[in-house]
């Protein structure tokens, strides 16, 4: 996308392409030091939030997004990992998610399990999706695009909810074996896209671009996806 992305880390993993063995949460007052010090010594543009791991995590990043109002930010918060045992957010902080950092998010992005966790509702057709992705938004979202991976059909069709308005992101469904990291990358394109645009607020038709301009990208890495070892493979941007 163009962007130089700075970390902080809130979980620490032991993982591989076969699997997420086990997930630590990092201590909130370690995470939030992170991120206090990226944002005092960079020109932060954008925020793409992550797996957080446990509710300290999720309030202390609500709290510190909080200071920074104009920054767009982009919500993909994994709950479970698409192989393996552990968990990337624990039950506990889903409250904590849905109530405190949800309305902070400029985009949601949401998968359909992760929809269930946090509305409690199926998502099975692209019209249920359509109804998910506004109940997000009336989570405080300013915007909600919930993932059609996971669904059947020829065309895997994200659906976007924006501003009250709804459209459908189709793209053709790729025949391809389980893919790490594939949420995440969206989301990170989302944000490092968002990030390089010449004035700071956002509007929803540059929303709607940069969804559009990553997705493209994402469904290029995901037709070139490699097998680098045992269990899940990985995209090549």
């Amino acid at each position: 996308a163009g962007a130089f992305g700075c970390a902080a880390l809130a979980v620490l993993t032991v993982q591989s392409t076969a699997g997420l063995l086990r997930a630590r949460a990092v201590p909130a007052r370690e995470l939030s030091a992170q991120v206090r010090e990226v944002m005092r010594a960079q020109r932060v543009a954008s925020v793409k939030v992550g797996a957080l791991g446990g509710r300290a995590n999720v309030r202390a990043v609500a709290a510190l997004l909080s200071k920074y109002p104009a920054v767009p930010v982009v919500v993909d918060t994994p709950m479970a990992p698409t192989r393996g045992k552990g968990r990337l957010l624990a039950a506990s902080a889903l409250a904590a998610v849905r109530d405190e950092l949800v309305p902070r998010a400029t985009l949601l992005t949401a998968n359909v399990d992760e929809v269930f966790a946090l509305l409690g509702r199926r998502v099975r057709t692209v019209d249920d999706a359509r109804d998910a992705a506004l109940a997000l938004c009336d989570l405080g979202a300013r915007a909600a695009l919930v993932k059609g991976g996971h669904l059947s059909g020829a065309r895997a069709i994200d659906v976007l909810a924006a501003d009250g308005e709804v459209v459908e992101l189709a793209a053709r469904r790729l025949a391809i074996p389980p893919t790490h990291g594939t949420g995440c990358a969206l989301a990170s394109l989302v944000a490092g896209r968002l990030a390089v645009r010449a004035r700071p607020s956002v509007d929803r038709d540059e929303l709607v671009a940069a969804i559009r301009w990553a997705k493209r990208v994402h469904h290029a890495a995901l037709a070139r996806a490699v097998d680098v070892g045992q269990g899940l493979r990985v995209l090549v941007f």
